[in-house]
């Protein structure tokens, strides 16, 4: 590899890096406080949170992996002909492929970084988030006791509380118990906690007093107490078996879903939609490559007003993947419309790629030529593929 080579790519690698952690992070962070009531209910730390929210991280980095290559190729280029790099190797001779080279060499590598996360990571990553989901749905405190309302939690029993802390503090505690034949049993209590001990689930409460009330005649009993367990084990719902939409499932089980599957068996063409999509995703790294350098590849003299043909590359590119999205959502498992799923990044790079011969003199070198027939080749084996499964499952 040349040195002008690695000069590109290295300087495209740090802007990438800082662009994806930076837009992931955002769109993590509006994704994940979605899901700070529901997991935090249980009690779980900081840290227990952020791990299971991570879970849909690689499902971002898909989605925002191509935009991040954009924004930091657009920053490379820009950096290159302010400072007069494009017009030394366009004055000393050099041809434009020699800076399209290392930039069609680093958004290859994203997009197999895309292809890894979209094929493998983020099903992956979405199937156990599910799991988790479900499982804290199916906890106690997160379904039946709600602050300030009284909850029959099964006939006999109800609970009151007056607050429930972030930290899973249950505050201003009432248990109402009268399941017991000959007793009725009240417990009151400052504040209470879950906790999960040798395989039981008990609600332990602080500063509190039980009233004890024979239901035919006697006297009310109070004691006093500062720590007292009460066992909740029998009234914690099993968790079901979560239900996998189409992207949490692994690639293979898109491929070939379990006969007795009852989701694939009433939506199978939002699983084609998502095989199809999957496949599809990294294409769009070097269909953004390939444009931002159409755009802003040519030298051109501090004299000439870059921002139009910035803003031309970040249009390009939205409205690339803006039609994709929208090819996605009308697919339906229609096997004509599952083709554009492929067509659309195709004619993003192949449009990109002929501005940029037609304003090059003199043919492409060989090492291009080549790899595009190569790539074609593997794209037009993999429609085919995946057309020939399709028609086969129709059948």
């Amino acid at each position: 590899m040349k040195i002008l080579e690695k000069y590109i790519i290295r300087r495209a690698f740090y802007a990438f890096a800082m662009t994806l952690v930076a837009m992931t992070g955002v769109v993590w962070a509006t994704q994940a406080l979605r899901q700070l009531d529901l997991v935090t209910s249980k009690g779980q730390t900081i840290v227990q949170f952020i791990s299971i929210t991570m879970l849909a991280m690689p499902f971002l980095i898909v989605i925002v992996a191509p935009f991040a290559l954009m924004i930091a190729l657009i920053l490379v280029l820009n950096a290159l002909s302010g400072d007069s790099e494009l017009i030394v190797i366009d004055a000393t001779g050099g041809s434009r492929f020699l800076v399209l080279k290392p930039v069609l060499i680093f958004a290859t590598a994203i997009m197999a970084l895309v292809a890894f996360n979209s094929l493998y990571l983020s099903p992956m990553g979405l199937s156990k988030l599910r799991s988790e989901i479900t499982r804290v749905r199916a906890d106690l405190v997160a379904n039946i006791v709600k602050p300030g309302r009284f909850i029959s939690v099964e006939d006999g029993l109800t609970f009151h509380i007056r607050n429930r802390s972030g930290n899973g503090t249950l505050d201003g505690l009432l248990l109402h118990d009268t399941r017991d034949e000959d007793t009725a049993f009240t417990y009151q209590a400052e504040t209470g906690e879950i906790v999960e001990a040798a395989d039981k689930t008990l609600l332990v409460m602080r500063n509190g007093t039980i009233q004890r009330r024979p239901k035919n005649q006697g006297d009310i009993s109070i004691v006093r107490f500062e720590s007292y367990a009460f066992d909740l084990s029998n009234l914690i719902p099993e968790a079901s078996q979560p239900v996998y939409k189409a992207s949490e499932r692994s690639t293979a089980n898109l491929m070939a879903p379990a006969r007795n599957d009852a989701y694939a068996l009433q939506n199978p063409e939002k699983l084609q939609t998502e095989l199809y999509d999957r496949f599809s995703q990294p294409l769009y790294s070097l269909a953004f490559g390939v444009i931002v350098f159409a755009f802003l590849g040519k030298a051109r003299t501090t004299r000439q007003n870059r921002s139009v043909a910035v803003l031309g590359a970040i249009s390009a590119c939205v409205g690339l993947r803006t039609i994709g999205f929208g090819v996605t959502s009308m697919a339906d498992g229609n096997v004509g419309v599952l083709a554009l799923l492929f067509i659309v990044p195709l004619m993003g790079i192949a449009i990109a790629s002929w501005f940029i011969f037609r304003e090059q003199a003199g043919p492409a070198p060989k090492w291009l030529t080549h790899r595009s027939e190569q790539l074609s080749a593997l794209i037009e084996r993999i429609a085919e593929r995946l057309s020939g499964r399709n028609v086969g499952g129709a059948s």
